[in-house]
């Protein structure tokens, strides 16, 4: 496949899989009532709407590097070998602290919660439409949270990721 057509087909992945993980977490909100969303679970830690809220913003942070918005992504190394999404993901831990500007404010309505989601997902759409081949492939980041430097290709994928360990921790918090 030329390069150009594996761009484009990497990119139309991670746009679809994006997409339609947030669509779910959307889905969700939308199908609970507004208690329900909003409550804090008694033994503590964030409402299925606080988690959309750190959601939202995980991604559009995600969105600012992908598109060139917010500085952050580095050209990558001649020695920069890409490791497989797969090997990355596994060994996420499974509990982590969010930074402090991702720490969601007490009192996210189910409302609030839901836009956020609609607003970061159509932040990253219209990032990954300015991913060019160079800068997919040729521009990176550094996080430990992902063992180390991943390419910006990699930044949609785990934004997706993102998005599916937070709709399941969401998804637990409601009760279904």
């Amino acid at each position: 496949m030329d390069p150009l057509a594996a761009h484009r087909a990497r990119i139309g992945h991670i746009r679809e899989s994006f997409a339609e993980a947030n669509e779910r977490f959307v889905t969700r909100l939308r199908a609970a009532d507004d208690e329900a969303v909003q409550r804090v679970p008694e033994q503590g830690g964030w409402s299925a709407a606080q988690i959309a809220w750190h959601v939202a913003s995980v991604t559009r942070r995600f969105a600012g590097l992908m598109s060139g918005e917010r500085a952050g992504a580095q050209p990558l190394g001649a020695d920069f070998v890409e490791r497989p999404w797969p090997t990355i993901v596994t060994a996420i831990p499974d509990r982590l602290q969010a930074p402090s500007s991702f720490l969601p404010p007490p009192g996210v309505t189910r409302m609030d919660a839901i836009a956020a989601l609609e607003a970061s997902g159509m932040a990253m759409a219209r990032a990954l439409d300015a991913v060019t081949p160079e800068r997919g492939a040729g521009l990176g980041i550094s996080n430990p949270i992902v063992g180390g430097t991943i390419n910006l290709y990699q930044v949609g994928e785990w934004a997706t990721a993102h998005v599916i360990r937070h709709n399941k921790q969401a998804k637990q918090t409601l009760g279904r």
